[in-house]
């Protein structure tokens, strides 16, 4: 059964959630602020994390953070903030998708079904499983990342994004199948995701992230991976 921890100090909603989750044959955990949330997760070690940045006692941002150091599950944010620097700060902290209230229960869970897919290991034929370039080694099977002798902490989302380019090295990968492989979905308004995503990625592997060797924009069309 897959475990759902719920972060969110509106009553209501927290029931909603609840009663759809279960319906749907989740297990669900709920915590009112940040505090309780932090160690659920570290007591009932839940698959996702549904997270509300406007807790009572600490910023969502914070929670991630606090996750982040010690795990990789899949954090989904749901928030009324709607600016994009906010959204920005939760990707950047740890956050592996962000869902603006109000939203529809059919796209949360869509949204929370790719969360999931996103973390199971996609067995790879075994030439694959180690991708080394001159500044950075891969090792696909183990999720570990190595640049200049020192371990790469990437998320769940990252190592998802970089798996697709890296397993079809000079190919070019449209932004369409990006977003659909790796969030589910593909209306061109969520581009920013993947502009999001590509700029984290060469900022902890690229030697020169403003001038990318390995991970290749093309304008308008999508990325490829050069080795």
């Amino acid at each position: 059964m897959t475990r759902v921890l719920v972060v969110e100090d509106d009553p209501q909603l927290v029931r909603a959630l609840v009663i759809n989750l279960q319906a749907r044959h989740y297990g669900v955990d709920a915590a009112p602020d940040g505090a309780t949330a932090l160690r659920l997760a570290a007591a009932r070690q839940p698959d996702v994390v549904l997270l509300d940045l406007g807790l009572p006692d600490m910023d969502g941002v914070d929670v991630i953070k606090g996750l982040r150091g010690w795990s990789r599950v899949p954090v989904l944010v749901l928030s009324a903030r709607q600016a994009s620097d906010e959204k920005v700060a939760a990707l950047d902290a740890g956050a592996d998708d962000y869902i603006t209230k109000p939203f529809s229960m059919d796209e949360l869970l869509a949204r929370l079904r790719a969360a999931v897919r996103r973390t199971e290991d996609t067995p790879l034929v075994p030439e694959m499983t180690l991708v080394e370039t001159a500044d950075f080694s891969l090792d696909l099977l183990a999720k570990k990342a190595v640049r200049a002798g020192r371990d790469v902490r990437l998320t769940p989302t990252e190592w998802h994004l970089l798996e697709i380019l890296v397993t079809h090295p000079g190919r070019l990968i449209t932004q369409k199948q990006l977003l659909q492989e790796v969030w589910g979905v593909s209306q061109s308004n969520k581009t920013n995701y993947l502009r999001v995503y590509m700029a984290q990625l060469r900022r902890k592997l690229e030697t020169d992230p403003s001038q990318p060797r390995y991970l290749i924009t093309e304008p308008g069309m999508g990325y490829r991976f050069e080795e």
